[in-house]
């Protein structure tokens, strides 16, 4: 007896697996899901934090903002360790770990900031040659040299809701805060009359004055054909009238254009200064910027090195002024990046003290002001040799402590505060949809024919991206 050829079931032709770094491959497509880091420590280099963020790149790449994952991913994406899913090249059920940072911003901008310390640490001890000559030396591309880092990593900075949120919280709140307590300071210890103006910031907090601005105006920046001609231009024609002192706008201006260098870099360019000719070269300009300093250190006023005064108040004309101005620019340029090609590429004890660096920026004022205030700096034993030594010694603990994980946590609270309460949770404004209902996506039409297995079509169904 013949029986009768059963209809067979119409083939599931269901889609390959994408390669994702989940399973060894490469990034997602669009539309899935990504693998989240774990959030990392409190920072001060966060998307809105001051001074920039630093992530290890990938293997085979240059990025410095790429997601590391755990192990080592074969070439093509290979499976997972046996045994051990997250530790592999991927493979299904393969946990990403956190995003890392690159140890050589958190090294540049950890030794940047001890050039900070020390030269607020000397600005007393001017009739020390020694003193002196290193102070113009600090004082000619310590602030470049951070706002170039800053720009750098301000390349992607947008006004979204979170990253808006981040600069109103790691920028705008440190400010009102410091500028209250360094007057208070002043008032309390020094002996002044309390004068509290968020419109003329105190001693060193015109520096969160002035990275508010800079990261307002980033977007602009990132639109217009020849972003460093222009910034330079505004730059150079700043100093050629008189605009007060309110924000500090000289600096704001006069140092934009190092903010806007830093927004053109690329982490290819970075890789140029690492290569081993570049540190030779740079010892060679840092040496010589050195000894210019000692040279000029009494046939220039100091006041060129701060940024912040007018051509009329310098005793000069547009002319030499300008010339004067685009000269020290180059030089601190070419400092700069002399400065970052002898730092050290890999971890170092100090690598993770290079994340706090903010907090050793705004809190080491109260020190040097002390020594100020208390007239240490008039003390006969300062005003030598072996004093301008002690108090760099000093100044290089001071400065490293306060980069430290207690102070982090006992400070927290005023550079980087949690304020989800001060903000509306509507974050689009105007007509249109909301954030969330853009995020649904309608589910996919069942595939016709039997399902071969109960989750089939959930299987390989898109994802809901939340």
């Amino acid at each position: 007896m013949t029986h009768p050829t059963r209809p067979s079931a119409a083939p599931q032709n269901d889609p390959a697996p994408t390669a994702t770094p989940e399973n060894g491959g490469g990034p997602p497509a669009p539309g899935r899901h990504e693998p989240v880091p774990a959030p990392a420590a409190p920072r001060d280099d966060t998307p809105g934090g001051p001074f920039g963020g630093a992530a290890v790149p990938a293997q085979g790449g240059p990025s410095s903002d790429t997601v590391v994952y755990s192990g080592k991913a074969p070439s093509g994406g290979g499976a997972a360790t046996k045994g051990k899913p997250g530790a592999g090249g991927g493979g299904k059920g393969a946990a990403p770990r956190r995003k890392e940072r690159d140890p050589f911003f958190d090294n540049a901008k950890f030794l940047a900031i001890l050039l900070v310390v020390v030269g607020h640490s000397i600005a007393g001890l001017m009739e020390v040659p020694l003193a002196k000559g290193l102070y113009i030396f600090i004082y000619m591309f310590h602030m470049p040299l951070f706002i170039v880092i800053t720009g750098y990593f301000s390349r992607h900075w947008s006004a979204s809701p979170g990253k808006a949120r981040k600069l109103i919280t790691n920028v705008g709140v440190p400010y009102v805060v410091f500028e209250t307590a360094y007057s208070t300071y002043d008032w309390l210890v020094g002996r002044n009359e309390l004068e509290i103006s968020l419109l003329k910031p105190y001693y060193l907090t015109w520096f969160l004055c002035a990275l508010f601005m800079w990261r307002l105006s980033t977007p602009v920046w990132q639109q217009i054909r020849w972003p460093l001609a222009v910034a330079l231009g505004f730059s150079l024609m700043s100093y050629m009238s008189e605009m007060g002192g309110t924000f500090n706008i000289h600096r704001v201006i006069g140092l934009l254009p190092f903010y806007v260098l830093g927004l053109m870099l690329r982490p290819e360019h970075f890789e140029i200064i690492k290569r081993p000719l570049s540190r030779v070269f740079g010892v060679v300009v840092l040496a010589g910027g050195l000894g210019c300093a000692y040279l000029v250190m009494n046939r220039m006023s100091r006041d060129w090195i701060y940024w912040k005064d007018p051509h009329s108040e310098l005793g000069v004309d547009n002319v030499t002024g300008t010339l004067m101005r685009l000269g020290m620019m180059v030089c601190a340029t070419a400092l700069v990046f002399a400065f970052l090609s002898v730092v050290p590429r890999r971890r170092t004890w100090f690598t993770k003290l290079g994340a706090y660096t903010l907090y050793t920026y705004l809190l080491h004022g109260f020190y040097t002001r002390l020594l100020k205030f208390l007239g240490w700096w008039d003390l006969p034993w300062m005003n030598t040799t072996p004093g301008v030594l002690a108090i760099i010694a000093i100044a290089l603990v001071v400065g490293t402590v306060l980069c430290t994980k207690p102070v982090v946590r006992c400070m927290s609270w005023a550079l980087e505060p949690k304020m989800t309460w001060a903000f509306t949770r509507f974050r689009h404004l105007g007509a249109g949809p909301s954030a969330k209902s853009k995020a649904k996506k309608p589910r996919p039409p069942q595939a016709s024919g039997p399902s071969t297995t109960a989750d089939s079509s959930a299987k390989h169904a898109e994802p809901v991206v939340r």
